[in-house]
C-alpha cells in the first residue's frame, strides 16, 4: 500500500530479486569467493548461517552465473526424510528412474555422476539445503556419494547449506569421516551496521526511487531489532514504510519502526 505514496515502481522487498541485483555486502562477497573456490576443488562444502541471513540466495546467485556447458547444478531441499527419500530426490533432479532399492539408487546416481564427468565433461554440483535436518545416516550416505576411485577422485561437488546447528553436528565424532572431507566451511554473517543504509538504498533504487526514505534514527532502530539479518531487515522495513505511509509522512522515523515491530513477531 506504500508504493503509490512513495512513488515506487515495484515492491522493494520481493523474494524474486534477480541474482545480479543482490546487494554486494561484505558477507555476500566473501561467501561468493568461498563457493567459487569450492567449485574449483570439487569437494564437500559446508555453509551455515542464521535463518534469513541470505545463504541460499548467495548460492543461487553463484550457481546462476555458472556456464551451463561446464556445470550442472542439482538442488535438493527435502532434508527430513530417510536415505531412500533423499536418493529419490537426487535421482529425480538428475532425470533418473527412481529405483525401488537403496542399492540400485546409489548405483544409478553414481553412474550418472561418472557419465557427466567423463563423457560430457560437465561438473555436477549437488546442493542440499536445510541440511541441519538431515539424519546421521543420510549424512554418511551423502559422503559416500562423493567417494570415487577409492577416494582418489573428486567427481561430485557437494554443498551442505544449513543453520548453525549443522556445524555442531558435523563436528561430532560420529561424522569425523565427513568432517575431514569438508574442504570449504563458512558461517555467513548478516549485514554490518555501516551497510544497512546502502542495503536499503540499493533495494529502493531498484524499486524506482533515489530518495533516502529512512531517517538515521530509523536505520539504527532497524539494525538494533534485526542484527542485520536481511530477511528480518526486509520485513521490518516493509512494515515501517507502511506505517509511514499511513501517517502520510515522506520518510520513516524511529517511531514508525517501533510501531512496525509487533507486525514482525
Amino acid at each position: 500500500m506504500y508504493r503509490k505514496h512513495f512513488g515506487l515502481s515495484r515492491h522493494p522487498f520481493a523474494k524474486d530479486l534477480a541474482a545480479e541485483d543482490l546487494f554486494a555486502s561484505a558477507a555476500v562477497t566473501e561467501l561468493e569467493a568461498r563457493l567459487r573456490h569450492l567449485l574449483d576443488l570439487r569437494g564437500i562444502g559446508l555453509v551455515t548461517g542464521e535463518p534469513g541471513g541470505g545463504k541460499t540466495t548467495v548460492c543461487r546467485k553463484v550457481t546462476a552465473s555458472l556456464h551451463s556447458g561446464l556445470y550442472r547444478v542439482f538442488y535438493v531441499s527435502l532434508s527430513t526424510g530417510n536415505v531412500m527419500d533423499v536418493y529419490k530426490s537426487i535421482a529425480w533432479e538428475l532425470g533418473l528412474p527412481t529405483e525401488r532399492s537403496r542399492a540400485a539408487l546409489y548405483r544409478v546416481i553414481r553412474a550418472e555422476v561418472t557419465r557427466l564427468c567423463l563423457e560430457t565433461k560437465v561438473r555436477p554440483v549437488l546442493i542440499v539445503d536445510d541440511a541441519q535436518y538431515l539424519r546421521s545416516d543420510v549424512l554418511e550416505e551423502l559422503r559416500l556419494l562423493t567417494n570415487y576411485e577409492m577416494d582418489s577422485q573428486n567427481r561430485l561437488c557437494l554443498l551442505l547449506v544449513g543453520q548453525a546447528e549443522l556445524r555442531r553436528r558435523i563436528a561430532m565424532a560420529v561424522h569425523e569421516a565427513l568432517s575431514q572431507r569438508v574442504v570449504v566451511r563458512h558461517h555467513m554473517a548478516g549485514l554490518v551496521r555501516d551497510e544497512l543504509a546502502a542495503y536499503l538504498g540499493h533495494l529502493l533504487r531498484l524499486a524506482g526511487t533515489e530518495l533516502p526514505l529512512f531517517e538515521p534514527a530509523a536505520l539504527e532502530a532497524i539494525y538494533h531489532a534485526t542484527t542485520g539479518l536481511p530477511r528480518k531487515v526486509n520485513l521490518l522495513a516493509h512494515h515501517a514504510l507502511t506505517a509511514a505511509a499511513l501517517a502520510k509522512k515522506q520518510a520513516v522515523t524511529a517511531e514508525h519502526v517501533q510501531a512496525a515491530l509487533p507486525e514482525t513477531t
